[in-house]
């Protein structure tokens, strides 16, 4: 396995033929303020106390309020977008496998390392491909907080 690198941001993404097994990227960094887990309850309807109440938050196992874990996956799926891999060569996201290993509170400041995993060229239609992304967010800490693989289907050159 290669070193994981911080790749510069591509005007068009890689093709499936770009990529190798192995090859890893890092994301730049986000900071989730409370704007965003209050902005996230609004969007997703979710507005359990363990998320927007601070008093309630403080008498659980986390000692306050945390980030939605939906909320967490989706700015992880913004920041990977920045690294600009899949810019006009992204077919469709085609499905996960995800894991919550630990809370993201508010002010942690969180960033994706991604790599490649697998890589199926298309049987039937040649012209594209699926990669298999192992996929990590991770604190300041660097302690993980979720992880899984993203499959991902790719126009081939």
């Amino acid at each position: 396995m290669t070193e994981l690198a911080v790749t510069t941001p591509t005007s068009t993404g890689m093709y499936f033929d770009d990529f190798q097994v192995g090859q890893n990227w890092i994301t730049p960094k986000r900071t989730i303020t409370n704007a965003e887990v209050t902005l996230f309850a609004g969007i997703s309807g979710d507005f359990n106390p363990l998320h927007i109440d601070e008093e309630y938050a403080k008498t659980t196992q986390f000692g306050g309020r945390i980030f939605h874990g939906p909320g967490v996956f989706a700015i992880a799926t913004g920041l990977e977008s920045t690294l600009g891999l899949k810019a006009e060569t992204a077919i469709a996201f085609l499905g996960m496998t995800w894991n919550m290993r630990a809370p993201v509170l508010i002010g942690d400041t969180i960033h994706v390392e991604q790599t490649v995993a697998e890589l199926r060229p298309s049987r039937s239609k040649h012209d594209r491909g699926i990669i298999v992304f192992d996929v990590k967010v991770l604190n300041q800490r660097g302690q993980v907080c979720q992880e899984g693989q993203w499959n991902v289907m790719f126009k081939r050159k």
